[in-house]
């Protein structure tokens, strides 16, 4: 066998240094790289047309605090679900929560209310009523974005559709104009 003209390289056969030495290289990038990489981004979404950016210290309202318009009886009342935003322009947010009776038995009925939090009020407080469960409907998906309400609405075509079974869908939202939450769906949102 006739000798290479190139020697050998250390580097082309491994041994246990190398690899220690390599392990060590990538523990030491790994462990700067927060201090070495590009700062933080600190840009924030351009706010919709009707809202306002709140200041950080206002939390919205909790509906566990709030005393909605709904008689349980012997049952508790159960929020089902909430979303908060600013829904009417001015800086803070609102929180829109379904709630419910805590029934044993069927479906009970869902109500959608808002909730806002009075300037020097501790609590929150109902200021709307957007679905009321003597509608007897359903909530079903559920978000509060750029200033509006969006709700599935699962209903009933007359009294004599047994609760257990809706036949009415319906795609909601509710915007504030003019002082009040105004409800549209849009086209064919509607289907039995």
């Amino acid at each position: 066998m006739q000798p290479s003209a190139v020697p050998e390289l250390a580097h082309t056969h491994t041994r246990p240094i190398h690899w220690v030495a390599t392990a060590t290289a990538v523990a030491g990038v790994v462990a700067l790289s927060p201090a070495l990489g590009p700062d933080a981004a600190t840009a924030a979404p351009t706010p919709g047309p009707q809202t306002k950016s709140a200041p950080a210290h206002t939390a919205p309202p909790d509906p566990a605090a709030a005393e909605f318009p709904l008689d349980c009886g012997p049952v508790k009342l159960v929020v089902k679900k909430k979303a908060s935003g600013d829904l009417d322009g001015d800086g803070r947010p609102e929180t829109v929560a379904v709630v419910h009776c805590d029934t044993p038995m069927g479906t009970p009925p869902d109500g959608v209310y808002v909730l806002t939090r009075a300037a020097g009020s501790a609590g929150p407080r109902v200021v709307a009523t957007l679905v009321d469960p003597e509608d007897r409907t359903n909530v079903g998906d559920f978000a509060v974005r750029d200033g509006e309400v969006t709700a599935e609405i699962f209903g009933y075509s007359s009294a004599d559709v047994p609760s257990c079974c809706p036949d009415v869908r319906e795609n909601v939202k509710w915007r504030w104009e003019d002082g009040a939450f105004v409800r549209s769906a849009p086209s064919g949102a509607r289907s039995v």
